[in-house]
């Protein structure tokens, strides 16, 4: 489920994705590796996060531009995927305001989507995440921001 304007799959059909960055934020070991093994099938360098906390960590400890993609899980504990989004956000670095931020949820309601645009999240996903979803919303963001 997304909440942008309709995607063109033909503008978004051949960007690579072979050495992008990605950041996954999950505190389910499950989510976790199934994101990871669909976005490392692709060729994406994929770094993990146990929750918002350390998300915000590893993105503040990183160069800028280090990171092309995060995604983060809504419900998470010591910091959930919300206010960490709003927390990346507001750091001083020159990505923090640009770097594509996807929501994996379990909730979609409509609700929920608007909380995640709010915090500064550029697409949310629902779960059980789909590949061909994951896929989409990853290539509109890189087309999106210009990162390939």
């Amino acid at each position: 489920m997304q909440y942008t304007e309709n995607v063109n799959t033909e503008s978004t059909e051949d960007i690579p994705l072979e050495g992008l960055h990605a950041l996954i934020a999950e505190d389910n070991e499950l989510n976790l590796e199934i994101a990871k093994l669909m976005l490392e099938e692709t060729g994406i360098c994929v770094e993990c996060a146990a929750d918002g906390k350390e998300a915000v960590a590893k993105f503040e400890e990183s160069e800028p531009g280090y990171y092309d993609v995060i995604f983060m899980d809504i419900m998470m504990p010591y910091m959930n995927g919300w206010d960490a989004t709003r927390k990346i956000r507001t750091l001083q670095r020159p990505d923090a305001d640009k770097i594509p931020i996807i929501a994996m949820s379990a909730n979609a309601f409509a609700e929920d989507i608007i909380n995640s645009h709010i915090s500064g999240m550029n697409w949310h996903l629902t779960k059980p995440i789909d590949a061909d979803k994951l896929m989409t919303a990853l290539k509109e963001c890189i087309r999106k921001n210009n990162i390939r």
